[in-house]
């Protein structure tokens, strides 16, 4: 028998999933909760093989959760379930530990086989989820900038015109120039503003 614990913020949604998945002979679902916080207290007690895990909730994201339940002692399989299947979404939650990552939209016959997959250590992807992942690691890294053209974005950032930025780095302003269109093309921009929010985005600078 296959312990489960379903997580999930809204209360219908877990009921129907709780109701659907009790009808299985071999999966027994010990409890349920509306978050991750929720979950991490529950775990302990009720022992699950594998916890249903959906991913934007409140107090704790399934992420997190995912994580620290990870880290525990005989640490249940996660199966992440959610609605969302952004890249950003995808990869947090495969790196906090996911065993596995559904879409709600899935047939129950898959939904069940994935947890007893999850159960056995196998890994358990959506399709649509696994050809995103497969695409992202074919994709070539993006090209980092320099240390001279994050120096230029910084001050940059800081409201500094081309040939202030030159002055204080002691470097002619069209030798800038070329610094920030190679930033651009890298940080796949087109103009001033929007490096800034790249680079900051990607944590290269502080607009501090």
């Amino acid at each position: 028998m296959i312990r489960l614990l379903v997580v999930d913020d809204h209360p219908v949604v877990r009921a129907g999933m709780v109701a659907v998945l009790g009808e299985e002979p071999d999966l027994d679902v010990v409890g349920e909760a509306g978050n991750g916080a929720e979950a991490l207290a529950l775990v302990p007690r009720l022992t699950p093989d594998v916890v249903l895990m959906d991913l934007r909730m409140p107090v704790m994201d399934g992420a997190e959760a995912t994580a620290r339940l990870r880290s525990m002692p005989s640490a249940p399989q996660v199966l992440v379930l959610t609605t969302y299947d952004t890249d950003a979404d995808i990869v947090r939650a495969v790196e906090a530990g996911a065993r596995g990552y559904l879409l709600k939209d899935a047939p129950t016959s898959l939904l069940t086989d994935a947890i007893r997959r999850a159960a056995r250590g196998e890994t358990v992807l959506a399709p649509p989820v696994a050809a995103r992942l497969a695409d992202r690691l074919r994709a070539p890294a993006a090209p980092e900038l320099t240390a001279r053209e994050v120096e230029v974005l910084g001050l940059v950032a800081r409201g500094h015109s081309n040939a202030a930025v030159g002055r204080q780095l002691f470097i002619g302003e069209a030798t800038v120039k070329t610094h920030l269109l190679r930033a651009f093309a890298k940080l796949g921009v087109q103009d001033r503003t929007a490096a800034v929010t790249e680079a900051h985005r990607r944590g290269l600078i502080d607009l501090g």
